[in-house]
């Protein structure tokens, strides 16, 4: 694999005996999904403050240089060129899919390995590459099993309200390919252009049974819900965040019981481990609530990495020709990587995958309804 030139002063930082560098991209201000991007760090910092208190990476401390995303691709970029200048050994995390997009493509073209945590597009790279490597399902893994769920539950009328973005395009996509060769149509509404009141019109309009809301936290989702919720002619319609929004507290804390029976996409097992539990304990008392899966794939991406240093060394082209020989226990299951059809980077295939709701009784409760 070719190694692109180092830069300057790059490698004495990384040899002199200081901390072995660590970048990590995290959306912390809007319109990043703030709440998402506090999980995934306390997930990150927890492992480096474990490796570290453990003694380190061969003798050296881990240094997390944080950066923020806030859901700026090109912001995101920038701070790619920076890590790598300030001799980060590789990047990790990222939660939005356009933005980790962004990160690989400059990871790869500056020979920056790159461990992304939470994104799911497909196109995570526009070629295949050794550089970049992938925990979270890929899109069309996780939103088949949801399509799968939804034929399940009876659901063959399916709208979705789908905001501008490539990432929510894709999903619409991959949900309308998994159901027409199995009876489902899929309706496509623009939120941006319709209120939430003919969004209830259009709903009833195409006797739709089901909802997806491919949108933003918490707008539009929050208006969109309050509607469909009161709006009599939709009371057996079942609304879906496939993309998780009700994982977070603020969901719940917004619409209350109207934000329940929503089903999405949760990337844990339905019972952790003794490792998953003793992470989440700490996860919970680092954040003060219950940690999402986006705080334990965090955990894990440090976890991963934090072998390939131990085992490889720092230098860059041995950590990115280090993905597909590692095999380390994380929180949610033994993790490999392998090159997965379609998909340009080295892939976990796969985390566990569940269709889970809040509770009606209980909103603060999680309801597991389909595993895949």
């Amino acid at each position: 694999m070719p190694t692109p030139p180092t830069p300057a002063g790059a490698e004495r930082e990384r040899t002199d005996g200081s901390a072995l560098r660590i970048g990590a991209l995290v959306p912390l201000t809007r319109p990043g999904w703030v709440e998402a991007g506090r999980h995934l760090l306390a997930g990150l910092e927890l492992a480096v403050r474990e490796a570290n208190d453990a003694g380190g990476i061969l003798g050296r401390p881990l240094e997390l240089l944080v950066r923020d995303t806030a859901a700026d691709p090109g912001q995101a970029a920038a701070a790619v060129d920076d890590l790598a200048r300030l001799g980060a050994a590789a990047v990790v995390g990222e939660y939005h899919s356009v933005v980790a997009r962004a990160a690989a493509a400059r990871a790869d073209a500056l020979g920056l390995p790159f461990l992304c945590s939470s994104a799911v597009l497909d196109a995570l790279t526009e070629q295949p590459t050794e550089w970049v490597a992938r925990l979270a399902p890929a899109q069309s893994h996780g939103w088949r099993i949801y399509g799968d769920f939804l034929l399940g539950a009876g659901h063959r009328r399916i709208a979705v309200a789908a905001a501008q973005s490539v990432y929510w395009a894709s999903g619409t996509r991959v949900l309308r390919d998994h159901l027409a060769p199995r009876g489902g149509t899929v309706l496509a509404l623009d939120p941006d252009a319709l209120t939430p009141a003919a969004v209830c019109d259009a709903l009833a309009e195409n006797r739709a049974t089901a909802l997806l809301l491919l949108v933003g936290l918490p707008e539009p989702a929050v208006p969109i819900v309050r509607a469909v919720r009161r709006d009599p002619r939709l009371a057996g319609v079942m609304m879906g965040a496939p993309a998780g929004q009700p994982e977070f507290a603020e969901w719940a804390e917004l619409l209350g019981g109207d934000g329940a029976a929503i089903p999405f996409l949760r990337y844990l097992p339905e019972c952790l481990g003794p490792l998953g539990a003793r992470v989440g304990a700490a996860l919970r008392e680092r954040l003060g609530q219950a940690p999402s899966f986006v705080a334990f794939e965090g955990y894990d991406t440090v976890t991963v990495l934090a072998e390939v240093l131990r085992a490889h060394g720092a230098e860059r082209a041995r950590i990115a020709g280090a993905w597909p020989h590692i095999a380390v226990e994380g929180t949610r299951g033994p993790i490999r990587f392998s090159r997965v059809p379609g998909i340009g980077v080295r892939q976990w295939a796969w985390a566990p995958v569940q269709v889970v709701d809040r509770d009606p009784a209980d909103p603060a409760r999680f309801r597991v309804l389909h595993t895949g």
